[in-house]
């Protein structure tokens, strides 16, 4: 059995993940909680992981999986499926006498490199295709694939090298990762922060700074909706 903190953080992390493909940082972790330290969110991180709820993977910035979800929070535990594809990676969980998941995909053209850093210059050629689950992808709207360049938002679990998912969209709401086009020439992928008349775009690294600009300088192209790794 969990503890009301246990289950109120699982249940954040997994609607995070729902909307955005990435969870939480610790510092939103900690707000969202109300909690005076970030030691209390690794206490609670460490219980979940004990009770086989979630896990932590190695070698990733704050990187974490649901493994399943408790009966209390009103969802399929046995149907649960993270939205981090990892590609390269054998199964190692599945009985032997299964039959494997059929998962349909579908092909969505990766239009180059996104900064996770500073802008870098706008993108608009498709470089190939990748392989995308259809159980990534938004009921609706049309989705294209960015390779990410730079560490500015390894706090969300977007790393260098990572292809990130997007859901082409012209809004965003406060705290959305997104894709935002400056001054109609620089791209990068930051989370969106609208202040009256001013936007911030704010990276998960704090060897980075928050870059604002006037609401007329900047143009959201879509919204993070998943990403996939491959080693």
């Amino acid at each position: 059995m969990l503890t009301k903190k246990q289950l109120e953080l699982l249940e954040f992390i997994h609607q995070r993940m729902k909307k955005d493909g990435v969870p939480p940082s610790f510092d939103e972790m900690k707000i969202a909680l109300d909690l005076r330290s970030k030691s209390g969110i690794h206490r609670l991180i460490t219980a979940l992981e004990e009770r086989g709820f979630i896990r932590r993977l190695a070698h990733r910035a704050r990187a974490i999986e649901i493994i399943r979800l408790p009966d209390s929070l009103g969802h399929d535990s046995a149907g649960f499926t993270p939205r981090v594809i990892e590609g390269n990676k054998p199964d190692s969980t599945r009985p032997a006498n299964t039959e494997p998941m059929v998962m349909t995909a579908v092909e969505l053209p990766v239009m180059g490199r996104i900064a996770a850093g500073v802008p870098i210059e706008a993108i608009s050629q498709v470089s190939h295709q990748v392989a995308v689950p259809n159980q990534m992808l938004s009921a609706s709207g049309d989705h294209y694939a960015l390779e990410v360049k730079g560490d500015s938002m390894i706090e969300a679990g977007i790393n260098d090298g990572d292809i990130v998912v997007i859901r082409e969209s012209n809004t965003a709401d406060n705290g959305d990762i997104v894709v935002a086009l400056v001054e109609d020439h620089e791209a990068t992928l930051k989370r969106f922060l609208r202040h009256g008349h001013s936007i911030a775009l704010e990276a998960a690294n704090p060897a980075y700074e928050t870059r604002v600009y006037p609401a007329e300088q900047v143009k959201v192209q879509g919204r993070l909706v998943g990403l996939i790794r491959t080693y």
